[in-house]
């Protein structure tokens, strides 16, 4: 990471650190907002958030590892998240599955080389009555067929250019 990018994120930081506090509270909400900007958590970046909280760097580890949206590696711009239960799975969820890995060139698991896209399951979306579900970062599809996933992934490739975070690499 360059020192300019270190000077930005640091700056992200602690500007993320005034809006939520700087007690043990915030470091959940504070690593949510620095993934969405910044595509992933880096290993500089959790020192910081460790130093601005005042708590230690291997607490902010276990909180990034822990919960499944948080992730100390880089996951993709758009994460793709398809709903594995049993209900989208009769639903058609293994056609939607299928599309996604073909259009996006990956597998489930996976990002892009681009850092773009990545692909996951997701345990339950909670819209068991209208799968099959995917989750692409906050916004939830439903009744997603294999024909609808080549526009949704238009529809993110769209707006990437006004929201390209500034670096996917740790």
């Amino acid at each position: 990471m360059l020192a300019g990018q270190q000077q930005r994120l640091q700056e992200d930081i602690r500007a993320l650190v005034g809006r939520h506090g700087r007690d043990r509270s915030a470091l959940i909400p504070v690593l949510q907002e620095l993934q969405t900007t910044h595509a992933t958590i880096s290993d500089y970046a959790m020192q910081v958030v460790a130093d601005e909280l005042g708590i230690h760097p291997a607490e902010v580890y276990g909180v990034a590892s822990f919960y499944a949206f948080l992730r100390p590696v880089s996951r993709g711009r758009f994460v793709f998240r398809l709903c594995g239960t049993i209900s989208c799975e009769l639903a058609g969820k293994a056609r939607v599955a299928r599309q996604l890995e073909n259009d996006l060139g990956i597998r489930f698991g996976e990002t892009t080389a681009d850092g773009r896209f990545g692909l996951e399951w997701a345990s339950c979306l909670g819209m068991c009555d209208q799968g099959p579900a995917l989750l692409v970062n906050d916004r939830v599809y439903t009744g997603v067929t294999a024909e609808q996933v080549h526009a949704i992934i238009d529809e993110c490739k769209s707006t990437f250019g006004a929201h390209a975070p500034e670096a996917v690499h740790s």
